[in-house]
């Protein structure tokens, strides 16, 4: 259903269910035909969602373990990790009693958001590792569950599930505190967050103090086509800061003021600024801004709008279930990662080096290729027992 890109569970009756492909499903899983969406749905609905999450972890772990990433690691040592929420579904009535609530204009909304942890790469692969649904235990408490309190929650169990492995987290300015570098700093953890102009002032202000003092630490690099692009780094290290719970901090902050042409000859102008556990040196500063800091922002185009735009139907309600509406989440990240795999794999560009044209077109013909082209269990086998290499794009 998430490989084709159905976007319903519906559709499983009047797509998946032809002929050809209850041969193929019974070659490959050995029963006579394919479920209905509704069975479909009684059996995921009484699955323990906990245990769909596992299959996730394990997946990206596969690839870890095996050494596929090894070339997409930061300084050849640290997994990006960026972290950030986003909506699944949206009622007009409440839903459950753990739904979130949002009021405008004497209007209600009701809705259920999740906190997704996903390994980036340069590449363009965003892998989920891990996720934390935002939801109200307590529908009596007065403040609502968030993406603070889901981080809190998430990062013990990221550290539990990978207790070794070395991160950087990518994160937002949301997550610019005190609370948040004490975790990272106890977890051995790097960090890279977003730093607004409102987010800690008095880190903003030492930074540009030093900077002042400090003409020397600046880097100009020129990018792009013809190198028209133009950025201009500058950093500062040994920012002390005090939380609200008077613990200190040593800090560091980088900026990238990045000019490249625009329309009708002008010329646009962006500042992206971290805060960070780095120690930053002209060596490595384009490194943490360029393949750190502003991979972040993977989490949102290869990771929530291609789920949510692409067809995969993040936003869809593939049920009413509460705990099934969990699962139905997990198994969208299974798709999301085979599809990946499969659209950077090197079997694919030997088979099709024209390409598809898009993501969608891919799914397309998967789908009609499942509907209507059986597989018999002798080339399965033939298929099961080859030994093949699958290589990925690393550009």
């Amino acid at each position: 259903m998430f490989l084709g890109r159905l976007e319903a569970r519906r559709q499983i009756e009047f797509l998946l269910r032809t002929e050809a492909a209850a041969k193929t499903f019974g070659t490959v899983f050995g029963v006579d035909k394919i479920a209905h969406g509704d069975t479909v749905n009684d059996v995921l609905c009484a699955v323990d969602p906990a245990q769909v999450q596992e299959v996730v972890a394990s997946m990206t772990e596969t690839l870890i373990r095996n050494k596929t990433l090894y070339a997409q690691r930061l300084f050849g040592t640290y997994y990006r990790i960026a972290i950030d929420g986003t909506g699944t579904v949206t009622y007009r009535t409440r839903h459950c009693a753990h739904c979130l609530t949002r009021t405008h204009n004497d209007k209600t909304t009701y809705y259920h958001n999740v906190l997704e942890a996903k390994l980036v790469t340069p590449n363009g692969f965003a892998f989920s590792i891990m996720s934390e649904f935002i939801e109200n235990a307590d529908p009596e408490a007065s403040k609502q569950d968030c993406e603070l309190k889901a981080f809190y929650r998430l990062a013990p169990r990221l550290k539990e599930r990978f207790p070794k492995l070395p991160l950087v987290l990518l994160l937002d300015g949301l997550f610019a505190g005190g609370p948040v570098f004490e975790i990272c700093r106890d977890n051995a953890w790097k960090f890279i967050v977003n730093l607004k102009d409102e987010c800690l002032p008095s880190v903003n202000e030492e930074f540009y103090t030093l900077c002042e003092l400090s003409p020397g630490d600046r880097l100009t690099v020129s990018t792009g086509a013809n190198e028209t692009t133009r950025q201009h780094l500058r950093w500062s290290n040994d920012i002390d800061y005090v939380d609200t719970k008077k613990k200190p901090h040593t800090l560091s902050v980088f900026e990238c003021r990045e000019t490249k042409p625009a329309k009708n000859d002008q010329v646009k102008t962006t500042t992206f600024r971290w805060v960070s556990n780095f120690t930053v040196k002209a060596t490595n500063v384009w490194a943490l801004a360029n393949q750190g800091g502003r991979l972040r922002w993977k989490i949102e185009n290869e990771g929530f709008n291609t789920q949510k735009t692409g067809g995969y139907g993040l936003e869809h309600a593939y049920t009413q279930d509460v705990q099934g509406m969990k699962v139905y989440y997990f198994i969208l990240q299974i798709a999301c990662i085979i599809q990946q795999l499969i659209d950077k794999g090197s079997l694919l560009r030997k088979a099709f080096p024209k390409g598809f044209g898009s993501a969608k077109n891919l799914a397309r013909r998967l789908l009609e290729d499942w509907r209507n082209q059986p597989i018999s269990p002798e080339h399965y086998r033939s298929l099961s027992q080859s030994k093949i290499q699958i290589r990925f794009d690393t550009s």
